[in-house]
């Protein structure tokens, strides 16, 4: 039993501790960009450049050497590869695909215009490949790729584009049982304005994840949820409502290092037990310094400014030169984070 299977069995038998927080790391930018997705080599400040792929699976390995993310998120093509690199061979850290990619997730394409339009539901992976390698596999096939995904759904307040990306959801399920594929759920906040308030958005937002699932059955049900961060209240409210649903947050933005520290704390303080990180490690001075800060934090060893602190300490030490001051990167800049944010003992 891998080591995010341990920590899902105790947080749905109500033993969930500090060390159980799952955190995940989503290295599936390439399925929503192109060249920009793998992030930046900054070894010369004056003039970075974006990271090849090569490079970027090398980033990777040195994640999943580390052991200290529970979750390893990729597209299916460089899983692939890094299935035949022996990479996940005797690791703790399980791998997972992007299963779907809605075009809302394309809005990092260079000079694209899918960011302002409303989301349709869209997938390119194919699950038999992903899990077996094959088209059609035998009964009983091993798993040579990863048994475990993340499909997301954008709900936008709107009947036929919803029930569009409902009856998809459908879909993807009958063919995840079809090939043993378990996933984990992501739903956004509505990609175009549908005249909802912060506050409002949250509650749509667990409204339509409760009403959606609620036709499934227990074996077609996600391993946890993934969800922007609406706020203490909206969180607090879809944690407590239902305990066999395990609720996550995803990263967002690149934001500050006190962003990224206070994001995981607040998930965690108002019953988050899973945070999914993209762009905020993949944009890193440090990734994995930023890595073992986050562990620290989520556990609760740690406050949020002094997680920061002992980042820059780190930076200095190792002689790389941040993008962005302490000062600066000990403010918090995302708005929905301010409210009772900050700690003053910290």
């Amino acid at each position: 039993m891998l080591r995010l299977d341990e920590k899902l069995k105790r947080i749905r038998a109500g033993q969930y501790r500090p060390s159980d927080f799952i955190i995940a790391d989503a290295k599936d930018t390439d399925m929503g960009s192109g060249v920009t997705g793998t992030g930046f080599d900054r070894s010369n400040p004056a003039a970075p450049r974006p990271r090849s792929r090569r490079e970027f699976l090398d980033q990777i390995k040195l994640v999943v050497r580390q052991n200290v993310v529970d979750i390893m998120l990729v597209s299916p093509s460089n899983l692939e590869l890094l299935q035949e690199e022996g990479v996940f061979a005797g690791s703790q850290v399980k791998p997972a695909i992007r299963a779907n990619d809605t075009t809302d997730c394309w809005a990092s394409v260079r000079h694209g215009v899918y960011a302002g339009r409303p989301s349709r539901p869209f997938r390119t992976a194919s699950l038999s490949r992903v899990v077996t390698g094959t088209a059609t596999p035998a009964p009983g096939a091993p798993v040579t790729g990863t048994d475990l995904g993340l499909y997301s759904v954008t709900f936008l307040n709107d009947r036929d584009a919803d029930a569009a990306a409902l009856e998809a959801f459908a879909n993807f399920r009958a063919e995840a049982a079809a090939n043993n594929f378990k996933y984990f759920y992501e739903a956004f906040n509505p990609n175009v304005d549908c005249g909802l308030s912060r506050e409002a958005t949250g509650e749509f937002l667990n409204d339509c994840i409760l009403r959606s699932l609620a036709g499934v059955m227990k074996a077609d049900r996600p391993q946890f949820l993934k969800i922007p961060f609406n706020g203490p209240r909206a969180l607090e409210e879809l944690a407590a409502f239902d305990s066999d649903l395990v609720v996550g947050v995803l990263g967002g933005g690149g934001g500050t290092v006190r962003d990224t520290f206070e994001l995981v704390a607040q998930a965690e303080r108002y019953g988050g037990r899973v945070a999914l990180f993209g762009r905020k490690i993949n944009q890193a001075d440090a990734p994995l310094e930023l890595i073992r800060l986050l562990r620290a934090v989520a556990e609760r060893e740690i406050p949020p400014r002094q997680a920061v602190r002992a980042y820059h300490a780190a930076l200095g030490e190792a002689k790389i030169v941040p993008v962005r001051s302490f000062d600066d990167d000990a403010r918090i800049t995302e708005e929905v984070l301010l409210p009772g944010a900050v700690d003053k003992a910290a």
